[in-house]
């Protein structure tokens, strides 16, 4: 991340041991060392939470759009009129009598009775 090699590291040490001396040296080392952890945790918290929330806004969206989907589905129903049931059965449709269909449609003949003088 920082790209820092043993030789910083080292520079780095000495001046410590310079500024705190060798008997605040090993309590601040401590003390860092605490600061650094709950820095740490914290960026782990804030970064879980983050992608927590991405999550749900994505959740979110997906079931906006199926709701969304729905309502169009519903609209184009509510658009198109309901078709006729002789519409909707073919004639001669399988399960049918042969010839039900067409009974259905046009009457039978009945003769004429004769006409008289």
């Amino acid at each position: 991340m920082f790209d820092i090699g043993f030789s910083e590291l080292l520079l780095v040490g000495l001046v410590a041991l310079l500024v705190f001396g060798p008997e605040r040296l090993p309590g601040a080392a401590r003390t860092a060392g605490l600061w650094i952890g709950r820095l740490k945790r914290s960026f782990s918290a804030i970064k879980a939470e983050v992608e927590r929330e991405m999550g749900a806004d994505e959740i979110r969206r997906q079931l906006h759009n199926e709701q969304i989907l729905q309502l169009e589905r519903e609209l184009q129903q509510s658009i198109q009129p309901p078709q006729p049931a002789s519409q909707t059965a073919p004639a001669g449709a399988p399960g049918e009598a042969p010839g039900a269909s067409a009974a259905a449609v046009t009457p039978p003949a009945t003769p004429e009775p004769p006409r008289q003088p």
